[in-house]
């Protein structure tokens, strides 16, 4: 049984907080303060970007297939196997004492009124549990999974332990989920020893051992498993479950970036501009900020905004960077909504326009971003331009509540 589903990466979602401070040779220590054409406010001059203090959190990611991995060798790994002939004839590194095999029912039955639609369409094949979840039919999915379960396969086990994780066509039971996975992975699964990685980094169903995430990581990134390289270099970043190591990091962290994971590509970037583990080098930062900017990351957007208007790495274009803080900014970003408004102000990158700077300036200082200068402009507007900019800019909040474009 292929994989027809990538499951949940545990990834960081930054504006300025995922890497260690710039030395100060760098010439890339502000990508998220001022551009070269509005001037920043003083209330938010840019800090170094450090490694992140709180949790790691997590990101979706659930495309219909997986995405193809470029052909070449996944960093180097200490004391991990390549995978077996025969997913059932090695097990796979297992953290501390793997929770015992869950126990596969006999039988799974449809509620009233499924029974007749499960026998009109049941999948058959290979595939035939991705194909019933694919379309929606969970508890077919479930049953047909436990089926190839009890044959020993190792991907049905990931995809009953991903049905109890996300509680689609059975009762969610994080716990369930857990031992689900673990056999997976014990089994030799790329995808199971991911998943099991990210419950015990998250602690869900299972207390949190960090340790035990990295050893699971490790062994789904030699597997060239892209989320698995991306977690595994978060770890070496932060030191937790693997010793502090920015070099192993930006390793891993490359090898998810050229998968096409967006985040990895940002923070790659954010490793060549601050030097962590790499040295520093504007055009790369540029070229991989750019890329997770083309996938629509929100804060690669912004800085890559920010890239283009200083000229840093790429040619100076400030038409491009003011449409990628309007990209920014219309998913809610205030510091991009600021910059956006500047730009509507001092005719950067667009045609000066005093009543949609206010409205943007509005709109960012309700989310916390404070500017005197574009305070100045507003207080400077008639009272009629004014009462219009507010009126815009209670309609875009109205709107983006109930997720209107």
């Amino acid at each position: 049984m292929r994989h027809r589903h990538t499951l949940l990466g545990f990834a960081v979602l930054i504006g300025a907080c995922l890497l260690l401070p710039l030395p100060a040779a760098a010439e890339t220590s502000s990508w998220e303060g001022r551009t070269d054409g509005p001037a920043e406010p003083a209330a938010k001059k840019a800090q170094p970007k450090r490694a992140p203090a709180a949790p790691v959190k997590v990101i979706k990611t659930l495309p219909s297939t997986p995405a193809e991995l470029p052909a070449i060798a996944p960093p180097a790994l200490q004391g991990v196997q390549a995978p077996p002939a025969a997913p059932a004839a090695q097990a796979a590194p297992s953290p501390r004492a793997a929770p015992p095999a869950p126990a596969i029912p006999a039988s799974v039955a449809d509620p009233p009124g499924t029974g007749s639609e499960y026998a009109k369409t049941r999948p058959q094949g290979e595939d035939a549990a991705y194909e019933a979840f694919d379309q929606g039919k969970y508890l077919t999915a479930l049953e047909l999974a436990l089926e190839a379960a009890r044959k020993g396969d190792p991907q049905a086990h990931t995809l009953v332990g991903r049905i109890y994780a996300e509680g689609y066509g059975a009762a969610q039971n994080p716990a369930l989920a857990a031992q689900w996975y673990a056999r997976a992975a014990e089994l030799g699964d790329p995808e199971g020893m991911f998943a099991y990685g990210l419950v015990l980094a998250e602690g869900q169903g299972v207390k949190k051992d960090y340790d035990g995430a990295g050893q699971m990581f490790e062994a789904a990134a030699a597997r060239k498993h892209a989320l698995a390289n991306y977690n595994l270099a978060l770890l070496f970043l932060r030191g937790e479950g693997k010793p502090e190591n920015p070099y192993r990091a930006f390793a891993h962290m490359l090898f998810a970036a050229e998968a096409g994971v967006a985040s990895a590509q940002y923070d790659v970037g954010t490793l060549y501009a601050t030097g962590t583990g790499v040295d520093p080098n504007a055009f790369e930062a540029a070229k991989w900020i750019g890329k997770a900017a083309a996938q629509g990351h929100t804060e690669a957007q912004l800085d890559y905004a920010v890239i283009l208007f200083r000229g840093h790495g790429v040619p100076p274009d400030q038409k491009r960077g003011a449409q990628l803080f309007r990209a920014a900014a219309e998913k809610g970003l205030a510091v991009a909504q600021n910059r956006l408004a500047r730009c509507y102000a001092h005719g950067a990158g667009v045609e000066t326009n005093p009543v949609e700077a206010a409205k943007w300036h509005l709109i960012a200082k309700a989310g916390g971003v404070v500017d005197e200068s574009l305070d100045k402009i507003v207080a400077k507007l008639s009272k009629a331009d004014r009462a219009k900019a507010q009126k815009a800019a209670d309609d875009w909040r109205d709107k983006s509540q109930i997720g209107i474009e």
